[in-house]
């Protein structure tokens, strides 16, 4: 009987259904990997998708923008100048002698010929009583001698006196009227000492301190002075300006290009105090000088000014605000809603569908925190003020009328009314912002370097 360990053994043939268990497994696999491929790009697609369909349901954003409308502006210059009295008198003794009274307040108001110090009196009053005395002597001299010559007028015709003798009475006649004659003037010399001795004022105004005190000897030998008093109401005010601008004023005025104010050479005055503030009363332009500085080149004006109140003081430093000339077809823009770069001054412009596009305009002077715009912009366009932070490439915006916002110092009175969204403080007014170069990519709206007109962080999306 053969050993079990040498049959040899044969090999087993694979079962069918082994197989097709097999390929079922891998082809379900394969099958589930590319439902989850196809699962996984679905989502892509709608994630992709999202933010785009959130774009088009996000409304528009808000901007305050300002409505053109053209018309004539004025050309205002700010110059530096100086207050002056328009009247001034000096207080003088006219009189020698002691002061007894002084009879004002210090820096009182005083009218013309009221009495401010009394000197004494008493030699003066002594001199109008001597010549009154004189004068009476004269007069009675006079009367003798007129009688003498009327008993020898007919005498001397009828021979019974000489006719020398009647020559004589009449010389004595009017020598003795000669005497009375200076007698009176002698009277009336008096008279005008002793008033002297009663120091008036000569004009009415303020008088400021007194320069002597009772007690003082005065006018010995010169008019000493007593004070002065200045008259403030109104006031002058007297302030230069270069030649070269005048001159490039006039000339574009006789071009045509700008037109005087109020039609002739006068102009609008305003005072600018040292704190910024405006003063409340407008004054009126006098003169300007006929000669220029040689040595600074400028030409000196003058403007009066009611002072009724007395705040603008002799000696105070102002600035003028003078309107020589306006600018006809231009518009008020708020500075902070120009972009001034090396390349030009821009705006944006809010188009009727929405959009936002930026215009090149022309920038004259400043006015009041505003820039004066001569041409680049039309009646009834729509000019972007704030807001520049909202822009998001080119979606349209909603144009809302931008409101002027209040000062800190009014809104903390609870005075301020509500501006309108996105709105901030304007530049000061008459400040005028250096051009500032634009970055790279973009430009901003000047209203304080690097920053947008609302304040925020300028933006290049333009």
């Amino acid at each position: 009987m053969p050993a079990l360990h040498d049959v040899p053994s044969s090999p087993r043939a694979p079962r069918p259904s082994a197989r097709r268990g097999t390929s079922g497994r891998r082809l379900q696999q394969t099958v589930c990997a590319a439902a989850v491929v196809l699962a996984l790009a679905a989502c892509g697609k709608k994630d992709a998708a999202a933010p785009a369909a959130a774009a088009q349901q996000r409304p528009p954003a808000e901007v305050g923008v300002v409505t053109v409308a053209l018309g004539n502006v004025g050309l205002f210059t700010e110059l530096p100048g100086r207050v002056e009295a328009s009247r001034v008198a000096q207080v003088r003794a006219r009189a020698a002698g002691i002061i007894q009274k002084r009879l004002f307040r210090e820096g009182s108001d005083v009218k013309a010929g009221q009495a401010l110090y009394q000197i004494d009196p008493a030699p003066y009053a002594a001199t109008l009583q001597s010549s009154q005395a004189t004068l009476a002597r004269a007069e009675a001299n006079l009367a003798s001698a007129k009688a003498l010559a009327d008993r020898y007028k007919p005498l001397v015709e009828v021979n019974a006196i000489s006719q020398q003798e009647y020559v004589n009475a009449q010389a004595a006649q009017k020598q003795a009227q000669a005497d009375v004659a200076s007698g009176r003037a002698a009277v009336q010399t008096a008279q005008i000492n002793l008033g002297y001795a009663s120091i008036t004022a000569p004009i009415s105004g303020r008088i400021g301190r007194t320069l002597v005190t009772e007690g003082a000897l005065v006018g010995q030998g010169e008019a000493t002075q007593l004070a002065v008093i200045q008259q403030i109401d109104p006031v002058y005010v007297n302030f230069t300006q270069s030649a070269t601008d005048a001159l490039k004023l006039r000339a574009a005025m006789q071009r045509g290009d700008l037109k005087r104010a109020g039609g002739t050479d006068a102009a609008s005055i305003s005072i600018v105090m040292e704190d910024g503030t405006e003063y409340g009363r407008t004054g009126k332009l006098l003169f300007s000088d006929l000669t220029v500085d040689s040595t600074s080149g400028q030409i000196t004006l003058r403007a009066e000014v009611p002072n009724p109140g007395g705040v603008l003081l002799p000696g105070l430093y102002v600035r003028v605000r003078l309107e020589q000339a306006q600018v006809q077809n231009a518009v008020l823009l708020p500075q902070q809603a120009v972009t001034r770069s090396s390349q030009g001054d821009t705006v944006m412009v809010v188009g009727a569908d929405g959009k936002v596009s930026p215009r090149p305009v022309t920038v004259g002077s400043g006015k009041d925190g505003n820039w004066v715009v001569t041409s680049g912009l039309q009646a009834g366009e729509q000019v972007m003020v704030d807001g520049f932070q909202k822009l998001q490439g080119g979606g349209p915006v909603k144009p809302v009328p931008w409101k002027k916002p209040v000062p800190a110092s009014q809104a903390a009175q609870g005075t301020a009314a509500p501006a309108a969204p996105g709105t901030t403080a304007a530049p000061a007014a008459g400040a005028a912002p250096a051009p500032t170069t634009a970055p790279a990519g973009g430009s901003q709206p000047t209203g304080a370097a690097g920053t947008t007109g609302s304040g925020a962080p300028a933006s290049s999306s333009r």
